[in-house]
């Protein structure tokens, strides 16, 4: 049974949500990561970057999320989570995976970091107009691919549309989007409604 390490309102939100869209048993860890938890001498020889979230699955112990959601989609081929390798729709698959983490997730952080989670006094202000803009480029980059479609890639939900509602989640938190990219909007709306999504973002 997977071990998922898991603190709420973290990227380990994805592999949880994931999980629960398997349905498969695995144990949650829950980390408290203003206590340090992340920091204990055993916990750094799962994941040795401190951080979360980290997988255990018998041998295998798994950090960075988009790995372990990859990794979790591949385990269980039963529920159609990754397209077959080989197929056009499985590089379509990788691409969206890589798109969250490189094109949408890096202006979010900046934005983050430099108007919310860094004392006032180390935050810098020049920052954050560049970074709305690069989301902004992302965003109209999604929409498009967004409109007339369900989901990223074919006809069911991946572990590419976990990556990407999963942080645009974290957008909508920020109030980062707007009306100007509406299927991105319905698109996060009808994914934020499955009862998978809401049991990963329960405590």
């Amino acid at each position: 049974m997977p071990t998922l390490y898991h603190s709420a309102q973290s990227r380990s939100v994805r592999p949880r949500w994931l999980l629960e869209e398997i349905g498969a048993p695995y144990e949650l860890v829950s980390m408290n990561l203003q206590a340090g938890d992340q920091r204990k001498p055993e916990y750094l020889k799962i994941n040795p970057n401190g951080a979360v979230p980290a997988l255990v699955d018998g041998d295998v112990a798994l950090f960075e999320s988009a790995a372990i959601c990859q990794y979790l989609a591949d385990k269980f081929p039963a529920k159609r989570l990754a397209p077959p390798v080989g197929t056009p729709a499985r590089g379509y698959y990788y691409q969206w995976i890589h798109f969250a983490m490189s094109a949408l997730e890096p202006p979010l952080l900046t934005i983050f970091l430099h108007t919310a989670m860094k004392p006032e006094a180390e935050r810098i202000p020049q920052l954050v107009p560049p970074a709305r803009d690069q989301l902004r480029a992302a965003l109209a980059v999604l929409d498009q691919a967004l409109t007339g479609r369900t989901f990223l890639v074919g006809d069911d939900l991946t572990a590419a549309d976990v990556m990407v509602a999963s942080t645009l989640a974290w957008a909508q938190m920020l109030g980062l989007l707007d009306a100007g990219t509406p299927a991105t909007a319905a698109y996060l709306g009808r994914l934020m409604g499955r009862p998978a999504f809401q049991r990963a973002m329960a405590a």
